[in-house]
């Protein structure tokens, strides 16, 4: 079945189900390619029969308004002292747990422990939207139907194993359990941690570790290899340099004046990250870091993520600075506005700092004379 299944995802990236029209027509096609999978059409049946369009799931498809926040205050929003002294004694509780997470897939418990708190907050909160009506809803949807209609056949899959009931709830875009996967990650590198023969990421904490440690390593995580560091930066330096895109050794930062906040540095080749500009904080991300954007795409969630993991490791809170003063949204669009008329491709105009326009704002520095440290200023916008 598995088998099957990785095969029919690895083909087309649009599958035969049509988007828009009539749920029914819909599911019947979606029904069709669970078939030519090869999973059974009874758990197909069962598994579809019932969905409904749930337009609280299209809603937050397009409204993700969190990933507007800066680093600063998004940290200051997730990261409390409560979800620190929870998060510590549940290394303790579980230690046997993160020790396997570390001996079988070299995954670290600070890692585990910050997505087990951000997704769920260790568990308390996993969502209540129906998973299969969520996944339906935006397989059947046409703005990523290439993203979604696959993740309906591995519920299917799951469905048929007795992993999935139908009336299992889960995050608006179809992720389950503890540390939110999706079905397609669970099918493939889902772990019976417990030994109950089953996967079961809502209930089951070391189903839920074990499978995300597994899913990183599948990512290429490097086990005993470090993700961050918070650095300090000199004055004066080359910030065009600065951004994931460039990576050095880290003794080449370090002959730049970039030294480390706390303790020696580890050696390696990194990237120097400055979220808010080189008045806010800075770090270094190692490859490692890179990999955590297998689990989430936003810049700032997954610095976030990255940086209380080392918290929880011990290191100290990081230093805020003094950053130059952000754009609100309505300045944000118009900045994108500005950088995709001169053909930068910034995605959708949105007032959201991803990667791609942080990449034309710090080009269009550069291009203007400005300090390319990546971070949109007035002074930028009114420059273009």
């Amino acid at each position: 079945m598995r088998c099957a299944l990785a095969l029919l995802l690895m083909s087309s990236p649009v599958l035969a189900a049509p988007c828009g029209g009539r749920l029914s027509d819909f599911a019947a096609a979606m029904t069709a390619e669970a078939v030519a999978a090869g999973l059974p059409v009874e758990a197909a049946r069962s598994y579809l029969l019932g969905a409904q369009i749930d337009d609280r799931v299209l809603k937050a498809d397009r409204s993700q308004g969190v990933f507007r926040m800066n680093f600063i205050d998004f940290s200051r929003r997730l990261i409390s002292q409560n979800r620190l002294e929870k998060g510590r004694a549940l290394a303790v509780q579980h230690a046997a747990i993160f020790d396997r997470a570390a001996a079988e897939y070299g995954v670290p418990k600070g890692i585990l422990l910050a997505f087990w708190a951000f997704e769920t907050d260790y568990g308390a909160v996993q969502g209540d939207f129906n998973t299969r009506d969520a996944l339906v809803t935006l397989g059947h949807d046409c703005r990523r139907p290439d993203l979604f209609q696959p993740q309906i056949l591995a519920a299917i899959a799951l469905h048929a194993k007795g992993d999935l009931p139908t009336d299992t709830t889960g995050a608006w875009a179809g992720e389950i359990g503890m540390v939110q996967m999706l079905p397609a990650d669970i099918l493939a590198r889902g772990v019976d941690g417990d030994g109950d023969g089953h996967v079961t990421l809502k209930t089951s904490v070391a189903d839920a570790l074990l499978s995300g440690a597994r899913l990183l390593q599948h990512h290429n995580w490097q086990a005993g290899q470090p993700w961050l560091a918070e650095v300090a930066v000199p004055a004066q330096m080359d910030w065009a340099l600065s951004g994931l895109e460039v990576r050095l050794p880290v003794a080449q930062w370090q002959a730049m004046g970039v030294t480390g906040r706390s303790g020696a540095l580890a050696g390696g080749e990194a990237s120097l990250i400055l979220p808010q500009g080189r008045f806010g904080p800075a770090f270094l991300a190692y490859p490692n870091f890179h990999t955590l954007f297998d689990w989430n795409q936003s810049f700032t969630y997954v610095l976030t993520g990255a940086y209380f993991a080392t918290r929880l490791n011990g290191a100290p809170v990081y230093d805020a600075g003094n950053p130059e003063p952000g754009l609100d949204d309505a300045q944000m669009m118009r900045l994108q506005e500005k950088l995709a008329a001169r053909g930068h491709d910034v995605g959708k105009i949105d007032g959201i700092l991803g990667s791609g326009t942080r990449a034309a704002v710090q080009k269009e520095q550069q291009r203007l004379g400005l300090p390319a440290d990546a971070w949109p200023t007035m002074a930028l916008l009114n420059a273009l």
